[in-house]
């Protein structure tokens, strides 16, 4: 008996994470969407936004979370963040080992999980897949967001582990720093390469 080789997907801000998860969704892997399922849970009618409110008083509306609300509730404290963690992530497993069950059948799966190496997700996954550009490229990207800072995105990169780290802990690095059909190209290839390679035991 097999399962589906686990990929886990990776990368800092402005790295270009989400662009990669859709080449692989659009070639057929099955992408499991981290951010995307708490925003479903976090909307209007969502699992977690009673639960949320609980904790942070005014959070919440008939819309569901109010991001930037909750935001101010949380930036820059530690402790705050560590209860909204505690509602968030063991929702999220939940869904992810659903996910796991309907896609037993594929060959691999692509977990897409921003915060990866600083949850310590590296262990709950098969092989480590982080994008990457050169830090110019990365800062360009993040800076031409709405709303986005100097100060913020420098606040965002003190929170996450180092590009470079995380390329040493990877078993694929796909680069973003390219033209797109080039990392479409490296995607492709990967995913050929480990189509071949025999599928893990549950």
């Amino acid at each position: 008996m097999t399962r589906p080789l686990i990929l886990g997907l990776t990368g800092s801000i402005g790295m270009g994470k989400s662009t990669v998860a859709e080449m692989f969704a659009s070639a057929g892997v099955p992408v499991f969407d981290a951010d995307a399922v708490v925003r479903s849970m976090q909307g209007p009618g969502g699992a977690l936004v009673e639960a949320i409110e609980a904790a942070f008083p005014g959070s919440t509306g008939p819309e569901g979370v109010k991001r930037d609300a909750l935001g101010e509730q949380v930036f820059g404290d530690k402790a705050a963040l560590a209860r909204l963690e505690a509602i968030v992530h063991p929702a999220v497993a939940a869904r992810r080992v659903e996910f796991l069950i309907e896609h037993g059948s594929a060959p691999m799966v692509v977990f897409d999980i921003p915060l990866l190496f600083e949850k310590g997700g590296a262990d709950q996954v098969d092989q480590v897949i982080v994008v990457s550009a050169p830090a110019d490229v990365q800062r360009a990207r993040v800076l031409a967001r709405p709303g986005m800072t100097a100060d913020k995105f420098a606040h965002i990169l003190s929170l996450q582990t180092p590009d470079a780290d995380k390329r040493a802990g990877a078993d694929h690095v796909i680069p973003t720093g390219v033209p797109l059909a080039q990392t479409r190209a490296q995607v492709q290839a990967l995913i050929e390469r480990l189509r071949e390679e025999p599928r893990p035991s549950p």
